[in-house]
């Protein structure tokens, strides 16, 4: 069974992860700024059932591909970066943004929870996570290796649904301050889309160990 300098370890890495802004945390903040708390909460949902598939396959060692099989890496690699490009588009174009109130249409319960699965998934530095991190807290002497990556993949998640589920319950009161002030619209969209447009080239052009 796992220690519990292991399980500390692995959640002191993930909440150092969650804190540095990525797709998620813009995606949870756009939902629930555009929609509120409750679109958030559908939305961190499907975030957490793509942290849940990357469990199951660490704890099967399917993640170990992405090491093995590089082309399997650059096709996801570059998937997202596509779709930050898409995102850092829809942000710039026409003076209109996610992140502003009422600007955007609200999406379906069923949409919400979907994008948020697919932000996840196409985050490859998530994958590369689990195969490069887990394993430095895992002792096969200690039990089923399948279960000790299962356990701190859990670790993990509880961290990044706790401090996510913080960010979506705070950005709701962004729509109130912005709704009053046009200009600060403007310049977060800005922002926001060059951030936006920044990490998909990050991401394009980053190995598959970062």
């Amino acid at each position: 069974m796992v220690t519990m300098g292991a399980v500390l370890g692995v959640m002191a890495v993930g909440l150092g992860l969650v804190l540095t802004p990525g797709p998620n945390m813009i995606y949870l903040v756009s939902r629930s700024v555009t929609q509120g708390r409750g679109a958030g909460f559908v939305s961190l949902a499907g975030v957490a059932a793509g942290f849940a598939v990357y469990v199951c396959a660490a704890a099967v060692g399917l993640t170990a591909l992405f090491t093995h099989v590089p082309a399997l890496y650059t096709a996801v690699k570059v998937a997202g970066a596509l779709y930050l490009l898409w995102l850092a588009y829809r942000t710039l174009r026409g003076g209109a943004s996610p992140f502003e109130p009422g600007t955007t249409a609200h999406d379906t319960k069923r949409r919400l929870f979907t994008m948020g699965l697919v932000t996840n998934l196409l985050n490859p530095k998530i994958a590369v996570l689990y195969v490069s991190l887990l394993p430095q807290f895992i002792d096969p002497s200690r039990g089923s290796v399948a279960v000790q990556s299962l356990l701190l993949g859990l670790a993990h998640i509880a961290v990044a649904l706790t401090v996510n589920g913080l960010i979506v319950l705070g950005a709701g009161t962004i729509a109130t301050f912005l709704r009053t002030r046009p200009t600060w619209q403007r310049v977060q969209r800005r922002v926001m889309g060059t951030v936006l447009a920044g990490m998909a080239v990050h991401l394009g052009l980053s190995g598959p160990t970062t």
